[in-house]
């Protein structure tokens, strides 16, 4: 699915990929954030570590009713309060949207896939 956006000089297509991969990219830069994780590669109680180019993995982008909604799979630092690194991360999130597309976002749901050791 994707987006279509009119403006004055034209129609803009977003596909859901590229909302995903900006959402993955500004949830990284969040203090207490180690990485994004695969919604669906849970194995053994193992999340794997997504790297740049598949941060869309770990992202659902949903369309329901003209309202934006984006589901956050990640893996989070220990000793890191984690609802402060959730709330700061939604806020991110919504910024970086709002401001790299222009989009508004009604929801930004987080789930923490794992909680590992940061590497310095």
């Amino acid at each position: 699915m994707s987006i279509e956006l009119n403006t004055n000089d034209g129609q803009v297509t977003i596909t859901n990929e590229v909302i995903a991969t900006i959402a993955g990219g500004a949830a990284v830069e969040c203090y207490g954030i180690v990485g994004m994780a695969s919604k669906s590669q849970i194995r053994d109680g193992i999340a794997e570590i997504l790297r740049k180019e598949n941060y869309s993995k770990g992202v659902v982008v949903r369309q329901e009713n003209n309202h934006l909604h984006i589901d956050m799979y990640i893996i989070v630092s220990y000793g890191t309060k984690i609802s402060e690194v959730a709330h700061n991360m939604q806020s991110q999130v919504k910024y970086t949207l709002n401001q790299s597309l222009g989009l508004e976002i009604d929801s930004v749901n987080i789930y923490i896939q794992g909680v590992r050791v940061a590497k310095d």
